[in-house]
């Protein structure tokens, strides 16, 4: 059994030479840069959707960093208005 796997596959690999030695140098030439052209589209094409996405983040990043600012000084500021709060109230309960 295991001897007709390889006898299929060396068969599989000796019929492949023989399509390509159909090919002249110049075709078989000519068919790898058209694939490897068609690769390097692909990569443009994902490096700028990466580009793209990585823009969009970055502006998300920044929109939220301005928030985060806004909101901790809105929240130093009600700190400090509770604190001023506590220590009026402190102050009333010992006049009376």
């Amino acid at each position: 059994m295991r001897s007709v796997k390889c006898l299929k596959a060396l068969t599989a690999v000796s019929q492949t030479p023989i399509v390509h030695a159909a090919m002249s140098n110049d075709e078989q030439l000519g068919k790898g840069l058209r694939q490897l052209e068609a690769k390097i589209d692909d990569l443009i094409g994902v490096c700028r959707r990466l580009k793209e996405e990585n823009d969009t983040l970055r502006g998300s990043r920044d929109s939220l960093l301005e928030e985060k600012s806004k909101l901790a000084e809105k929240n130093r500021m009600a700190r400090t208005r509770l604190e001023t709060i506590v220590t009026r109230l402190k102050a009333l309960d010992k006049h009376q």
